[in-house]
């Protein structure tokens, strides 16, 4: 399964979950460098995903960028699978 297959997945999963707004980010001239894939607000808590095959590795300003994220409070993770997401979002509920 490629990355865009994850992603898709991902994001299909994201709409069926309460209090979820999420969307995919887009690279390019005029998105910012090293922000994750996937960017939600799940009932009022800050979430990005960095999405890889099991075998993809993070940049280094991918990895600076979860960083900076998780020290400003908000949540931010290397994905590989559908199945840690679930995981993921169970655990903030918890």
């Amino acid at each position: 399964m490629g990355e865009k297959d994850i992603i898709t997945a991902i994001l299909r999963y994201l709409k069926t979950v309460s209090g979820c707004f999420a969307w995919k980010t887009h690279g390019g001239m005029y998105g910012t460098a090293g922000l994750p894939d996937i960017i939600c607000c799940i009932n009022g808590r800050f979430v990005a995903l960095e999405v890889k095959t099991p075998a993809g590795k993070l940049t280094k300003l991918q990895e600076i960028t979860i960083q900076k994220i998780n020290a400003a409070k908000g949540k931010a993770y290397k994905v590989t699978s559908l199945q840690e997401v679930r995981e993921i979002i169970q655990n903030l509920n918890s």
